[in-house]
């Protein structure tokens, strides 16, 4: 455009006036611009953010702002961010939710506050974890029994898919049978039609963990302390074949040969077989259950607990001025 070249720098009219008058937009001068030629201090700072993330690609802005300065150049996170992201780099590592949960999916309340879990199968929980490879990271899903903590099924995944999550859950059903109530996060994995249509084809009651609340699902959690700890975190798998080698051995010996305080210093898998030992509640800290099951489980419809239950609801239901005139007809007999 022949106007383009009446707009210049040298000009004593600012860049503003001179677009104006030549009926051009300021826009398009600035696009003509030749960028300006990188400093020394700026190449030699990219040239350090790129040997260092070759070397670990895990590392972000913040962490290479740390390294930065340990060598001797003291930068801010924003010009980090801007040169890693001029050269295409990001710190490797997975989303910070790995339970994102479908609009479209439904959501089941919360059923095991204050239930007491007093038996093998009664309640399964399951959750995902993410484990940070060496190139990249992988995703672990597994569904264990509260009662006596044993992992009964696993599996290893590089994305997020519903597919493995229902795939480990079948495992389970097939090797274990089926428990009374099966607890989840609010994730898509777990609200998909896929995941629940194989808990309801098998009759099994569905709970779901409440928004933010972790401890909902504690038994899970603390596994994955585990696995990290004792496992992941001291070997430092590469791929995925080493992490499949490496968790079938440790997952065994979880089972088999690791002891919990908690369960009297037995093994899961003993606990599991037996019935003695085990147990688990999660504690109701704003006094709805009180101790008693938020649903009826198959073996406790019947009991003398829900006899007692029914006949305390129908004192309490009777009225104020019934109770007092009962009362005072239980003075005069005297």
């Amino acid at each position: 455009m022949k106007r383009l070249g009446w707009v210049g720098p040298d000009s004593a009219l600012p860049v503003r006036a001179q677009c104006r008058l030549a009926g051009v937009s300021r826009a398009s001068v600035y696009a003509r611009r030749t960028p300006q030629i990188a400093c020394e201090v700026e190449l030699l700072l990219c040239r350090l953010i790129d040997e260092q993330y070759t070397r670990r690609p895990f590392y972000g802005s913040r962490k290479m702002v740390k390294y930065l300065r340990t060598v001797g150049h003291v930068v801010n996170r924003k010009r980090v961010q801007r040169m890693m992201q001029a050269m295409g780099l990001a710190g490797m590592a997975p989303g910070p939710n790995t339970s994102r949960a479908h609009p479209q999916h439904k959501i089941y309340p919360y059923l095991l506050r204050g239930v007491p879990i007093v038996r093998p199968n009664q309640v399964w929980s399951t959750d995902i974890t993410y484990i940070r490879l060496a190139h990249g990271f992988a995703y672990l899903v597994a569904v264990i029994d509260w009662y006596s903590r044993k992992v009964l099924s696993w599996r290893i995944s590089n994305s997020m898919e519903a597919v493995f999550c229902v795939d480990c859950l079948e495992d389970a059903l097939r090797s274990h049978g089926t428990p009374e109530i099966f607890n989840s996060d609010q994730g898509s994995q777990f609200t998909s039609d896929a995941f629940t249509g194989v808990l309801k084809r098998e009759g099994i009651t569905i709970s779901m963990d409440g928004r933010g609340r972790a401890f909902d699902n504690i038994f899970v959690e603390r596994l994955w302390r585990s696995v990290k700890h004792e496992d992941v975190y001291l070997n430092g798998y590469g791929n995925m074949g080493e992490l499949m080698l490496g968790l079938t051995a440790y997952m065994i010996f979880y089972n088999e040969e690791r002891v919990h305080q908690s369960l009297g210093y037995g093994t899961p898998s003993e606990v599991y077989e037996t019935g003695i030992g085990g147990g688990a509640t999660i504690v109701d800290k704003f006094g709805g259950a009180r101790g008693e099951l938020s649903v009826p489980l198959r073996s406790t419809e019947d009991s003398p607990r829900a006899e007692a239950k029914t006949e305390t609801t129908a004192t309490t239901t009777t009225k104020p001025g019934q109770r007092r005139a009962a009362a005072c007809e239980t003075e005069c007999a005297a």
